[in-house]
């Protein structure tokens, strides 16, 4: 009869939000919060989409770390994840940069609206080898690491196993 009772609790399996609801009506007013014209607004670290009084939204908070060697595209995914303009030229990132990304997102089973704030952290190769400070303050609780690798420069992804013992070493600090 546990079994049963356990069995009752898992949720079906697939997706816990609406895949399509961006293109539904009712999406229509939590979007024009984060776009203009089409396009992403930015929002710096201390801003937020500003809903209406009579709508409630909760924000999730997620810290995303993109991590790989130089010039496989870092700045550029936060970039495009962001709707901003993908720089045209490579330059290493000087030290960490972060951008948030909003977006709202539908609960399948309450139908509960919420909005997932993301916070992008894009650090250069080189300054997180020149500065032993910048890694740790990267690894402070984040909920998720990328790792990327170019498919035009073969080292960049034999030295995933690299970028993956920096997130395994012994202080990181991922959610139990």
């Amino acid at each position: 009869n546990n079994k049963n009772n356990l069995m009752a609790q898992v949720p079906p399996p697939g997706s816990i939000i609406v895949a399509d609801w961006h293109r539904c009506k009712d999406s229509k007013e939590y979007f024009s919060k984060i776009l203009h014209k089409k396009r992403r607004k930015n929002f710096g670290l201390l801003e937020s989409p500003v809903m209406p009084p009579h709508v409630a939204v909760d924000t999730v908070h997620y810290k995303i770390f993109i991590s790989g060697k130089s010039g496989v595209g870092k700045t550029a995914l936060a970039a495009r994840l962001a709707g901003l303009n993908i720089p045209n030229m490579h330059y290493e990132t000087t030290g960490i940069e972060t951008t948030v990304v909003y977006w709202p997102v539908k609960l399948r089973e309450s139908g509960r609206v919420l909005f997932f704030r993301l916070q992008l952290w894009d650090c250069g190769e080189n300054a997180l080898r020149r500065f032993d400070h910048l890694l740790p303050s990267c690894k402070e609780q984040v909920d998720a690491v990328l790792l990327l690798f170019s498919f035009t420069d073969r080292t960049s992804f034999d030295d995933l196993s690299n970028q993956i013992a920096k997130w395994t070493g012994p202080s990181v600090g991922f959610p139990s």
